[in-house]
């Protein structure tokens, strides 16, 4: 439909409700119809996302630092509870339980 098509909808409408408007205002709100058909609209689905797998790169350097540490602590005859893939390593020492988590800081800009 074009605009002027739309114009003559509108005040045929406007007439029929006995509210007879102008060309011009008539124009306006042909124009107002227009960019509101162009406006997207988005909402949430009712579809739950599927989680996307992403491939966790191994740090060596982090992976090679907590097994130096894993065998300080065996030969100080700790026992190793739990290693996390190279972040932490939880043990026990003189009966108490303690963690070492290992945290690589990104460079600052």
């Amino acid at each position: 439909m074009t605009k002027e098509q739309l114009i003559e909808r509108i005040m045929k409408e406007c007439e029929k409700d006995g509210e007879p408007v102008t060309k011009e205002e008539a124009a306006e709100m042909a124009e107002m119809e227009i960019k509101a058909n162009s406006v997207r609209r988005y909402e949430k689905s009712d579809k739950k996302r599927q989680p996307s797998k992403r491939e966790r790169k191994v740090d060596e350097t982090k992976k090679k630092l907590l097994n130096n540490v894993r065998v300080l602590l065996e030969d100080l005859n700790a026992d190793i509870l739990n290693i996390k893939t190279e972040t932490e390593i939880t043990f026990s020492f003189q009966n108490e339980e303690y963690s070492f988590k290992l945290v690589k800081h990104r460079k600052k800009k």
